[in-house]
This record gives structure tokens, C-alpha cells and sequence, in this order.
């Protein structure tokens, strides 16, 4: 006998031609999920991923995983980008979640036919390969590349540090085809990591257009005030009192001049309310709010920053990735 647990999907499960001992609808927290099933035998139990709380925080899955059998959970995945990434897919493989699909023909086929480990990972790895080729193939006809600036707004901001934890996130998607572009200094020659290319400001335009093979460039634009070449700017603001009270005796309108700026608040340890006062406060609008990063360790934060950012492009793939359902 089965368990469903549903909330924006609930109609399409109810079609499900299987047994079900027990159905819930609404959003429920990870606590609450393993509260109810601690102690309840089932065979296989179908999310609705919807129906968890912050479910794109792979940590709220984990604790679900940890307490439950996750050879018996299959989770139905929402129509959505955020969702239907390889990375995304990967951190629930990562969980011990190898049964997920986004149709409910597809919970049906799981409910029989389980995936191994290998068997999930070998279908996200072929829908990877494919993206990729399809990717850099659709960048080179173009003639273009996807270039990112990134740019301090305050003091020692964190750029060049924020820039390594992306390269190293990106190429577990895109492999050794994201490069950084770093103007007039040579800090990225400390992280001795692959495809680095120092230059000055003059230099910056016919360094990038040299680049070949490359799916995205990240360019760490230390002083350079515009930069044409890219196609997005991020500006990072440590928010701290003593780095913002400099910036604005420095420049006061600086935050008019970056309206409709993606400003990720960078090194900062601000929770919702005090970022939505920094909103208030400097009328403008926050993109992102980076914490602290340890460049030794994975950050869900910086995961959740390159997905904002819409950096994989998963759309030409997505389809194929749930073919055989």
C-alpha cells in the first residue's frame, strides 16, 4: 500500500490507478512528514515536492531522507526551471533520492520499477552531455559567449572569492569550459585553478572575444566602471555598518545610480527583516543575500545564486532528462 502527499499536483496523482493506505494535501514541513510516518508502514511514499516547505533548500529533503527510506519516496517535481536542473538533480541523488520524475505517468512507472543509484545518475549524465553540446554549440554559431562582471560597490567586497566558488559550481555543469577574465590585478593566480586570464581595462574586450570553447566567462571587473562586453553585472555590498557608512560618505547616490541593478548584498550576515529595512532604506531592491563563504567547503548559497541567474540552460534538455516516463 502506498502514501500520497499532495498539494498543487493533487489532481493529477488522484488519477493514479495504484492502492493508497493514506493521502495528505497541503504543505507540511519536513518535521511534520516524518511525525506522521515514523512509525507507518507503507511500500512506497509519492510528494508531491510542493507540498514540502522549502523545498528548494536540499536540506529540508535531506531531513526527510534521513529519517525515512528514501528507496521508497518517488517525488513528482513541479513544471519548473529552478527544479528540472542537472545540479538540482544531482543534490537529490546526493540525499539517496533516485526516484523523481515531473509526471504522473512517471510515478506510476516508479512505483514498479525503481531506479538504482546508477541508473538515476546515468539519465541526468546523458541529458547533460546533450545540454552542454547544445549550449556551446548554439554560443559558438552565435559568435557570443554568456560574460558575467562582477564588481565590488563597497571595499574588499568579496568578488574575487565569490567568482571562485561560481567556477567551481558552474563546471560540475558545464566542465572545463568557464573561464575568468581578471582585470588588472592577478589574485586568481593564489587559487591555481584552470582557465584564468589576467589583462588590463584595455585589453578586456579583445581578451574575451580570443576566448574559445568557453560556455560562460566571468569577468572580476576590480575597477572598471562600464563594461559593454557583458551581458550581466553583479555588484556586490558587504553590508556592514562600517563598509556602508564609507560608501556613502564617499558616494551618497550611489544606490540611485545602480537602480535596477542586480545588487547581491555579499558577506552578510542579515536576515530577511534587516534586508528588507537595507531595501527601505536605500530604495533600491536586493537581488541576493550572500552570507560568508568557505571557498573550501560546497555552499548551497552559491547553488541557489547560479540558479537565480539562470546559468544553466536547461530548457533544450529538460524535456529528454523525463523522456523515458
Amino acid at each position: 500500500m502506498n502514501v500520497i502527499i499532495a498539494n498543487e499536483r493533487q489532481n493529477e496523482l488522484a488519477t493514479l490507478d495504484i492502492d493508497i493506505i493514506k493521502s495528505m494535501t497541503g504543505e507540511f514541513s519536513s518535521d511534520e512528514i516524518i511525525d506522521t510516518f515514523k512509525n507507518f508502514y507503507f511500500n512506497k511514499m509519492i510528494i508531491d515536492l510542493t507540498a514540502i516547505k522549502d523545498f528548494m533548500n536540499i536540506s529540508s529533503l535531506e531531513k526527510i531522507t534521513s529519517a525515512l527510506d528514501p528507496n521508497k519516496i518517488i517525488f513528482l517535481l513541479p513544471n519548473i526551471r529552478e527544479v528540472s536542473t542537472s545540479l538540482y538533480l544531482s543534490k537529490l541523488i546526493s540525499i539517496g533520492i533516485y526516484n523523481f520524475t515531473n509526471n504522473a505517468n512517471g510515478v506510476k512507472y516508479l512505483v514498479n520499477h525503481a531506479n538504482t543509484k546508477e541508473e538515476a545518475q546515468s539519465l541526468i549524465q546523458t541529458s547533460v552531455n546533450e545540454e552542454v553540446e547544445s549550449v556551446s554549440s548554439y554560443r559558438n554559431l552565435s559568435g557570443k559567449n554568456m560574460v558575467i562582471g562582477v564588481k565590488n560597490i563597497t571595499d574588499h567586497a568579496g568578488a574575487t572569492t565569490l567568482i571562485y566558488m561560481l567556477k567551481k559550481e558552474l563546471e560540475k555543469y558545464y566542465g572545463e569550459t568557464i573561464y575568468v577574465v581578471e582585470v588588472s590585478r592577478h589574485d586568481f593566480e593564489y587559487f591555481n585553478v584552470k582557465n584564468t586570464i589576467a589583462t588590463n581595462r584595455e585589453g578586456l574586450s579583445s581578451t574575451i572575444n580570443k576566448i574559445e570553447g568557453a560556455t560562460i566567462i566571468l569577468v572580476d571587473l576590480n575597477d572598471v566602471k562600464e563594461c559593454p562586453e557583458c551581458n550581466e553585472i553583479i555588484y556586490l555590498v558587504e553590508p556592514s555598518s562600517i563598509m556602508l557608512n564609507k560608501l556613502m560618505r564617499t558616494n551618497r547616490d550611489i544606490f540611485n545610480t545602480l537602480a535596477d541593478r542586480r545588487i547581491v548584498l555579499n558577506k552578510s550576515l542579515l536576515n530577511s527583516k534587516a534586508v528588507a529595512e537595507f531595501e527601505y532604506e536605500a530604495k533600491t531592491k536586493v537581488f541576493f543575500n550572500m552570507p560568508p563563504l568557505d571557498d573550501r567547503k560546497k555552499s548551497e548559497d552559491v547553488v541557489n545564486l547560479i540558479s537565480k541567474l539562470n546559468l544553466l540552460d536547461d530548457n533544450k534538455g529538460s524535456g529528454k532528462l523525463f523522456g523515458i516516463f
